[in-house]
């Protein structure tokens, strides 16, 4: 594993992410990797995990991230775990670019 919570597809990004609602604010808090050895984009949202609330931000929070319109960013699989995959459509490149900054900001844990 190369330590990069994103894979490249054709058409877009998948981006693991590992949200901690409520957590005081919205923002990327740079990379982990779990124990079971799966990178991650650690963010974090002010929103509660309620009726998708988190969700909702976290999908916004990241489409902001990657200058992408919320409509381009969707949940692919994770709607009540904390490691949640995000399907981010758009210009693999540019996407990723944006992701290594966010990453690189946040990082510093």
């Amino acid at each position: 594993m190369d330590g990069r919570p994103w894979r490249e597809e054709p058409d877009g990004v998948l981006l693991t992410v590992r949200v901690t609602p409520r957590g005081g604010r919205d923002g990327v808090d740079g990379r982990d990797v779990l124990a079971d050895g799966k990178a991650v984009l650690k963010v974090r949202v002010r929103s509660a995990p309620t009726d998708g609330a988190a969700n909702e931000a976290v999908r916004r929070l990241i489409a902001a991230t990657v200058a992408r319109p919320a409509s381009a960013v969707r949940l692919a699989s994770g709607a009540t775990a904390r490691v949640k995959t995000l399907a981010i459509a758009g210009d693999p490149a540019g996407i990723v670019r944006a992701l290594e900054t966010a990453a690189g900001q946040g990082q510093g844990s």
